[in-house]
């Protein structure tokens, strides 16, 4: 029961960096469309702080899951923003 409410957390918090990704290239972006937004994100060298942006949707996740006694969600979502970390450091030094 623990290892699903874990994945629930770790799942809902890779989706609110996702659309916390996509909500700031439409907000922030130059181009025309995500993917346009996407690729000068990229050949800018910008992509790393918008997916870091993006990430600030997982606090109000993480919030309302320790608000509703949901630890064990709260603590998915502490593990997705994590993960979301590590891969923008991957992106930024390689």
């Amino acid at each position: 029961m623990k290892n699903k409410e874990l994945i629930i957390g770790l799942v809902i918090g890779l989706l609110a960096s996702i659309i916390g990704l996509i909500a700031t290239l439409i907000i922030f972006g130059k181009g025309n469309s995500i993917t346009d937004s996407l690729d000068i994100a990229i050949n800018n060298g910008v992509l790393t702080k918008l997916v870091s942006m993006g990430a600030i949707l997982n606090l109000g996740a993480f919030f309302l899951f320790l608000k509703r006694k949901q630890d064990i969600r709260a603590r998915g979502v502490l593990i997705a923003t994590i993960v979301v970390a590590l891969i923008t450091i991957i992106i930024r030094f390689v």
